[in-house]
Order: C-alpha cells, then structure tokens, then sequence
C-alpha cells in the first residue's frame, strides 16, 4: 500500500453518461501495489485535492487503473474534465474487497444502484471469468433513468453468460424495459439462499431494503455483502472521517456482511 500519491497519466477518457466518465490511467513508472475487487484508491485532482475512488477496472497489462467518476463536487469535477496525457496522484490499494473466495460454490447476485455498479464491475468480470468455481450469476441493474445507466454495451456481453435484468425509476419515452425499484427484479434469481452470495452497492436505502429483502428469503446475513460510502479523508483510518459505530470505513470496510451492518444503519444519524 502506498501512503504517498504516484503520478498516473490519463491514457483513455470514455464518456458513460451526461456526468459521468470512466478515466483509464496508467502509471509514469512504478504501479501501486495490486487491487482486489472492492477496493478504492485516493486520487489525487491538481490542485483540487483527493477523493476515495473504487476500482472500475484494470488494464489489460495489469499495471493501470480505471476510475469511473461522477461529477458532483470541486475535485470530482476536475477529475472529470480531465483529458488523454493530463496526470493525477493516487494511493493505495485501501479498504476491504468482496470476498469473492467466500463466494466458490455458491450462486452469485449482483445488485447494483445507479454509480453503484463501478465498484461491482470487476467483481462481475472476475465471476464470468471463473464460471466453473460458481453456480448461477445474476446481475440486477438499477438507475434513475435510461440516461443513468452505466457500462450498457459491457452488461449486454454479462447477458450472454449470466442473468441481467436492468430496471429505472423514470422510463424515457422509447423506453421498453422494467420501470421500478431494483428489489422488483428479485423473483427472476435462482432461489438457493442456502448456496447464495449477494453483492450490493448503491445507495444507502437501496442495500438496506435488498439486504432485509434477502435475508427474509433466507440468505444468510453474513452472505450478503455490501459496500458502505461515508465521508474519506486519509485512507488510513487516522482522521476518523468515516466512522460507522466501531467502525473505520477506509479501513475496517467498505465492504462488510450485513451481519455487522444492519445494527449500524439501523440508527439514524445525528
């Protein structure tokens, strides 16, 4: 783990949505140390400053990072109207990944929310990469609007080995797919809970409503993995910015069962 930035140049910067890029960097010289599906690095905008970004992807050498960012604050915007050739700072790897030894065996579901699928991406591809050390792949796909959705012709290519259902809040007018809240799409999943892993990221109230989802069908909490989003500073558990109860999120998360979650975003925050 690397505590200091390393300069990565922007190689490729791939519109996803109106807001949202997807920026493929690769080191000036030595890599960081290698990620696991699930967790961030902190990376650096100059001269905006630092935000803890999950790991979309890598590149095919293995050595650069894919970052897919939305532009919601000061250093996400520069982050976003980076070009090819521009350079950031990053470091890590931090955080927990998802645990995908856990999941041989078993079924997987893959729920995600809107910016939610980034984190869960390479989690998908290392699973259909795997296939055999798994039994079904189910991927739930929900967004805001048709507009929102990420990474569409990638999850037409998860079509052909794994079930993907994709659902929105507010249908377009050419819209033809499903129209509501992704825990609609649940019936279409294998029903094995006892041989099931379920993922999740996206917003808050979308995995607590997933999770208790899940958990009534009887997968057990333990196996139900989700990844949590509160306020990084460090990246090292010093500064104390993103503490859930007892916990670190930079460090003792993001991703945790929901087994250790559930009493923790049952109170409401002051």
């Amino acid at each position: 783990m690397s505590r200091l930035p390393l300069p990565y140049t922007v190689t490729k910067r791939e519109e996803e949505t109106a807001d949202t890029v997807s920026l493929t960097l690769e080191p000036v010289a030595e890599p960081l140390p290698p990620f696991t599906p699930g967790q961030f690095a902190m990376v650096y905008g100059f001269p905006r400053g630092e935000v803890p970004l999950s790991v979309s992807g890598t590149t095919v050498t293995g050595r650069g990072l894919v970052h897919t960012v939305r532009a919601v604050g000061a250093v996400t915007r520069a982050l976003h109207a980076l070009r090819a050739g521009q350079q950031v700072g990053v470091r890590g790897p931090f955080g927990t990944g998802w645990d995908l030894p856990a999941a041989r065996g078993h079924d997987v579901l893959v729920v995600a929310g809107g910016l939610g699928l980034a984190p869960l991406r390479p989690l998908i591809q290392r699973v259909l990469a795997d296939a055999p050390q798994h039994g079904s792949v189910s991927v739930l796909i929900g967004a805001r609007t048709p507009a929102d959705l990420l990474y569409r012709e990638q999850s037409r290519e998860w079509g052909r080995t794994a079930r993907v259902a994709v659902t929105v809040d507010r249908p377009a007018p050419d819209w033809t797919g499903e129209v509501g809240v992704v825990t609609d799409l649940l019936d279409r999943t294998p029903r094995r809970p006892g041989r099931t892993t379920a993922f999740l990221c996206g917003p808050e109230v979308m995995m607590r409503a997933t999770a208790r989802e899940l958990v009534q069908r009887g997968i057990p909490a333990a196996r139900v993995r989700l990844s949590l989003e509160r306020t990084m500073r460090c990246g090292t558990g010093h500064c104390g910015q993103c503490q859930l109860g007892p916990l670190l999120l930079c460090r003792d998360g993001p991703v945790i069962g929901w087994d250790r979650a559930a009493p923790l975003l049952s109170v409401r925050e002051l």
